[in-house]
């Protein structure tokens, strides 16, 4: 499953696990909007649809596509982005992330994948991008079990029912 992260460049590079995920070759950057993929699955935290195993064709095909900005410029990325992709947003978490731990939503860019490669049920690769940080296996270890059951989850709307299960 291909990997591929639209790089503002606009946060601190020393915290940001997008670029240490392409410097280990992980992932993709895409650092112009306009040659980002089309129809991949966008992890999108305004979708209004969750990721789910009814994406899993649709990421194996054409890869899962996040995006790396500031919050204050993402609703203008995710506008354009939304246009071109399969939008998606993840289910309830909490991230283990230094600078937001402990929030629920608030991913890093490797928490968000490996939250979406585990729903998809490439645990094993969720697992092993998660070792470039110490606290990176931590957020498994957080959200095991809603992880575990979302995977098993068919569609979208199965998903919501597991996620208010937690809230």
């Amino acid at each position: 499953m291909k990997l591929m992260v639209y790089h503002a460049n606009e946060d601190d590079p020393k915290k940001c696990s997008a670029k240490k995920l392409a410097k280990f070759g992980f992932v993709e950057l895409v650092t112009n909007i306009r040659r980002t993929p089309k129809d991949a699955v966008l992890l999108n935290p305004f979708s209004e649809k969750s990721l789910s195993k009814e994406d899993l064709k649709t990421a194996e095909k054409n890869g899962i596509l996040a995006v790396d900005c500031s919050w204050e410029n993402a609703e203008n990325s995710f506008d354009f982005l939304n246009k071109r992709n399969h939008s998606r947003c993840l289910p309830f978490l909490v991230v283990a992330n230094p600078v937001n731990y402990g929030k629920p939503f608030k991913f890093s860019t490797i928490e968000a994948f490996s939250a979406a490669l585990y729903i998809l049920g490439e645990k094993e690769k969720a697992k092993d991008i998660l070792k470039l940080y110490k606290w990176g296996p931590h957020f498994l270890e957080l959200n095991k079990e809603p992880l575990d059951d979302y995977e098993k989850a068919n569609n979208s709307s199965e998903i919501i029912k597991i996620m208010k299960l937690y809230l």
